[in-house]
């Protein structure tokens, strides 16, 4: 006797789910990806289970989302909170963003630029000053305030990028929040330990390359990527491979963290080494966090 089959899910793919099998072949190249860069197996066949599911579930999972929202994609076997996430953004946008930066194809200043009113000068400014990374880092900025902090950002700018991203990101939700809740950030002893390991690891050779797509016309295997597990969250740790860095000389001081599992939503933050005048000059930083990291310094060992 086979398998049972679990609530949902056929025997055998269905070919006339497009979406499906779409986000099915994501996440089975993501667990490919996963597995070839050394990260944690438990991660990988979470990945490989989920996209099983995905080519044998029996109703189009875009179907699902609009009529039971988030929830109904969280229900599916094998899928969860945590990955219902990113088989959203899958079906609104056909993307799925950590594939793309485990690709290395990835330059956060070049999608910002693409948002009406956010030319590249500014696009450098979000990224850099308020560390935004994504569009939807970019509309819980929006929404909460935050963009009005930079200069050039006027009522009627904020406005505008509000209304576009709530187009070009398609939410499926009846009305948009508010003011949405700020990621959930680790501790920064963490981040900062965790800086220090990869670029421990990095400078020995102990770490796996990538060849990003992006800048690296040889497809040469420079990037070194670290996967690491701390506590219930899982961490990817690489050189920033964006425009600036390259251009600024940074791609080996530059270092982007992401990380996802903590139930809440995925985050990301940039740890540089402080070049401004003061007191955190010439020490690690999390970008954005400048104040905290000023107390961690200041703490007596």
């Amino acid at each position: 006797m086979g398998e049972p089959l679990l609530p949902g899910v056929g025997p055998d793919p269905a070919p006339d789910h497009e979406i499906n099998l779409h986000a099915s072949r994501l996440f089975e190249e993501l667990a490919q990806l996963l597995e070839e860069q050394g990260a944690n197996p438990f991660r990988i066949g979470a990945y490989r289970r989920a996209a099983d599911t995905l080519r044998r579930l029996s109703r189009p999972a875009n179907e699902i989302l609009e009529a039971e929202g988030i929830e109904g994609l969280e229900a599916l076997p094998t899928i969860g909170e945590q990955l219902a996430r990113q088989l959203r953004l899958v079906i609104e946008t056909g993307r799925l963003p950590m594939l793309e930066r485990l690709r290395g194809e990835t330059d956060p200043v070049e999608l910002l630029a693409t948002v009406p009113g956010i030319g590249p000068v500014l696009a450098e400014r979000l990224h850099h000053e308020l560390d935004i990374h994504t569009l939807e880092d970019l509309e819980v900025a929006a929404h909460s305030g935050r963009l009005r902090e930079v200069p050039g950002f006027g009522e009627k700018r904020v406005a505008g990028v509000i209304e576009s991203l709530a187009t070009r990101l398609a939410r499926a939700r009846r009305r948009p929040p508010t003011r949405p809740a700020p990621p959930a950030e680790p501790l920064l002893q963490e981040l900062l330990d965790l800086d220090r390991e990869y670029r421990e690891k990095s400078e020995a050779g102990a770490l796996r390359k990538i060849a990003p797509r992006r800048f690296n016309p040889t497809g040469r295997a420079w990037l070194p990527i670290l996967h690491e597990t701390r506590g219930d969250r899982h961490y990817t740790a690489l050189f920033s491979n964006t425009a600036q860095a390259h251009r600024l000389g940074r791609t080996n001081d530059w270092v982007v963290m992401y990380w996802d599992g903590d139930g809440v939503r995925d985050g990301q933050c940039t740890v540089v080494t402080s070049r401004q005048p003061g007191p955190l000059h010439g020490l690690r930083v999390v970008r954005g966090r400048e104040a905290e990291c000023l107390d961690h310094y200041r703490r007596p060992n």
